[in-house]
């Protein structure tokens, strides 16, 4: 197709989202909102990365105990997981790229983002109890462990379905 030219009826990929946009269309607006994904939890990741390397230079880390220091190296190895997970469809666009793969490989990387977000959640909750565990005592660490995965839960999955309910009622 020219890049003059618009779609034909015949072209458009018909969904019920309102949009006139053919598959290719649909493909490259997916491809972008993932990236933009991927921005954001690049810059998160980033930050709590940084945060656990410079732990281990601070005189106070040889005052951590075996458990925070077992979670210490836990979360290290998942800063690394998340930071790959987030660098995969990067690589896989490059490998595929002229190909006209795009919508495969949009749905590979949305798989592969939902991964990073269990892991990326998995950090966030580990550093939280880390510090208060380290901060406070292994009892606020504790509470600090199950106050992040109730917010957790109810931003990531109570909340979505929320919304889901009042867009479906509309």
């Amino acid at each position: 197709m020219e890049p003059e030219q618009r779609a034909t009826p015949d072209d458009l990929d018909h969904q019920a989202d309102g949009r006139d946009e053919t598959r290719n269309e649909r493909a490259d607006r997916n491809w972008d909102e993932l990236l933009q994904e991927l921005r954001v939890m690049q810059t998160g990741t980033q930050i709590l990365t940084a945060f656990l390397l410079a732990v281990a230079f601070q005189p106070r880390f040889e005052d951590m105990d075996e458990v925070q220091r077992n979670l210490y190296v836990v979360l290290v190895a998942l800063a690394a997981l998340a930071t790959i997970l987030a660098l995969a469809p990067v690589g896989m666009h490059r490998a595929a790229f002229g190909r006209r793969r795009k919508p495969e490989l949009v749905r590979v990387a949305a798989s592969i983002v939902k991964i990073d977000l269990v892991v990326i959640a998995a950090l966030t909750i580990g550093v939280t109890t880390l510090i208060i565990d380290f901060a406070v005592g292994r009892e606020a660490g504790l509470v600090a462990l199950v106050a992040s995965l109730v917010a957790i839960g109810l931003l990531s999955f109570a909340l979505p379905r929320l919304v889901r309910r009042a867009v479906g009622r509309s």
